[in-house]
């Protein structure tokens, strides 16, 4: 007799194998509330990391997505698509900025953002163009963006990894400063705006106007990746605009289509005319369907005051947790800004990923230590109000036990 077939014990068998699952499906959403496969509700404080901007099943998005859709999804960029020029236009507008590239994915968004450092270096006569990068940075799992980004457990197994990076610690100008004098070949400094996966790390605004006044010294690209911290999230359009600065290169993408797949870069004067016809492409990116998606997401912001309420919310979760967590042993810090959180405790915590959601959060864990909070930005004071509810008590119990 034959012996019977392994049983899988995945309860999807058939997808790679990684990602981290918590054993819930989502079926369906309602704002800032979504519901599972078994009719269980949650708070979802992570907006899919950051996409859900306009939470979920918008009442003006999706008929907009609905009716596009209806009329073209993709016809690739051998054509001009009309709404391609509106979104840049729109983006340029609240960037100051000068012109947009279109993708898919933030992954594709910094990659394009290298090409860009490394031919401008190119077309100053740099044979190898080197790119200051940071650490704990994280900008993608490409194998350029990999090389980028400051993770070394996300780079194990993937070498030999990309070479013309120079990496520095963050928020530290005289790095920057010494990076100049010893490597010749710099062309550009990369870097988040604020660090997502890193642990919710911000770059301070007199770093940032630092990096610009260094930049336009050393005839360098300043590179912001805003691909998490952008689009309203910290209570203005970019999280480098509190700083008064404007970027050379600006990649986005995460909450600009709501959920629709879309990437960005924004380009200013210095960088907007390194690429020309046959430098750099892709199929899906600018597509009819994601560019609907763009507009009608930045229409919404601004026509409902997204920004101020991000500002607003985020201003009172950060109030509720520094006086009901910040005092307590074991938390180490509350940082971020805007509807963009972390509490760093002293331990890993992964284990509250799964307690949130049995008490009905939805948030995530960075940085082994880092509870990272990113809303919808059309969250409620209510809501807001039931979040700190169900959260700092699950914190209070965690940082009660003993340590493994």
């Amino acid at each position: 007799m034959n012996a019977p077939d392994k049983v899988p014990t995945s309860p999807m068998p058939h997808v790679m194998n990684t990602y981290g699952r918590l054993p819930i499906a989502l079926s369906h959403g309602q704002g800032c509330w979504v519901w599972d496969t078994n009719g269980r509700r949650y708070l979802d404080g992570l907006a899919g990391i950051a996409v859900s901007t306009l939470g979920h099943h918008h009442p003006q998005l999706v008929p907009a997505l609905q009716e596009q859709i209806a009329k073209i999804i993709h016809c690739s960029n051998y054509y001009e698509v009309p709404l391609q020029e509106q979104l840049a236009a729109r983006l340029c507008e609240i960037s100051g900025l000068d012109n947009a590239f279109f993708c898919s994915t933030g992954l594709e968004a910094n990659e394009a953002a290298i090409k860009l450092a490394r031919k401008f270096g190119h077309d100053k006569g740099i044979e190898r163009p080197e790119i200051i990068v940071y650490e704990k940075a994280f900008h993608g799992r490409s194998i350029a963006t990999l090389s980028a980004t400051g993770n070394p457990k996300v780079q194990a197994g993937f070498g030999p990894l990309v070479e013309g990076y120079v990496r520095v610690p963050l928020n530290d100008l005289s790095a920057v400063e010494a990076a100049a004098r010893s490597n010749p070949n710099v062309v550009a400094v990369f870097l988040e705006t604020i660090q997502g996966e890193g642990g919710i790390n911000p770059t301070r605004a007199d770093i940032l106007q630092g990096l610009r006044a260094i930049c336009d010294r050393q005839d360098w690209l300043l590179m912001l990746d805003e691909v998490q911290c952008g689009l309203g999230r910290t209570g203005k359009w970019f999280a480098h605009q509190w700083a008064g600065i404007k970027p050379d290169v600006m990649p986005l993408a995460k909450g600009l289509g709501s959920g629709v797949p879309i990437g960005a870069v924004v380009a200013g004067p210095r960088a907007a005319r390194i690429f020309g016809p046959g430098n750099h492409g892709t199929t899906f990116g600018g597509n009819p369907l994601a560019m609907r998606a763009g507009v009608e997401t930045l229409r919404i912001m601004s026509d409902d005051g997204l920004l101020a309420n991000a500002a607003a919310r985020g201003e009172q979760l950060r109030a509720a947790f520094e006086a009901q967590l910040k005092p307590l042993p074991g938390v180490k810090d509350i940082r971020g800004q805007g509807l963009m959180i972390g509490i760093e405790l002293d331990r890993p915590c992964g284990v509250l990923l799964q307690r949130a959601a049995d008490a009905g959060l939805l948030m995530s864990i960075t940085a082994d230590s880092v509870i990272r909070l990113l809303p919808p930005l059309v969250i409620n004071a209510d809501e807001c109000d039931q979040l700190v509810q169900i959260l700092v008590p699950l914190v209070k119990a965690f940082l009660a036990e003993p340590r493994a």
